[in-house]
């Protein structure tokens, strides 16, 4: 039997007692000047490391893939968190941590911005297997196509014979 707090409203649906949220985004970022910087052992090691970062912010991560130059990070974010805080905290947090380990021979950072896509939730077993599968696919098309075919799927203007990455990256 349903308490007060949780019963039948009587207008057609449930009395609103808590948040429900479920916002899943794409996030996709790269390092600055889209140098292949984060080649070997690297990669793994920084994934890792966002990895148990995000645990201890509360950031959950569905999926993520760093590649020499770019990372694909899949997220659902909670009903407190906001997208570009999210994102600071990640990329700020971890080319911090990559300076201060010394895993690059010289000062790193990631490009200034970023992109950020909303998911169906019909939509999330396809993007976590397109994030996974980046290695096999890179082989294919650079990560300017890849982009550029991103920003299209999502509605902005970007030419078909354009194959670098805009500039907000």
């Amino acid at each position: 039997m349903l308490n007060k707090r949780n019963r039948f409203n009587g207008l057609g649906g449930w009395a609103m007692l808590h948040s429900f949220t479920k916002i899943y985004i794409h996030l996709v970022w790269s390092t600055k000047d889209r140098e292949r910087l984060l080649i070997d052992k690297v990669r793994f090691v920084v994934r890792e490391h966002i990895l148990k970062y995000s645990v201890e912010k509360g950031i959950h991560i569905l999926g993520m893939n760093i590649q020499p130059d770019h990372v694909h990070v899949l997220i659902s974010l909670s009903s407190d968190q906001q997208v570009d805080d999210t994102v600071k905290l990640i990329k700020g947090e971890s080319s911090h941590w990559i300076n201060s380990e010394n895993l690059i021979p010289m000062k790193f950072s990631w490009q200034r911005g970023y992109g950020a896509f909303s998911i169906s939730s019909s939509h999330v077993g396809a993007v976590k297997e397109y994030i996974a599968n980046q290695d096999k696919h890179h082989r294919k098309k650079s990560y300017g196509e890849e982009f550029g075919t991103i920003l299209r799927k999502y509605g902005y203007s970007v030419s078909e014979t354009d194959q670098s990455v805009p500039e907000v990256l």
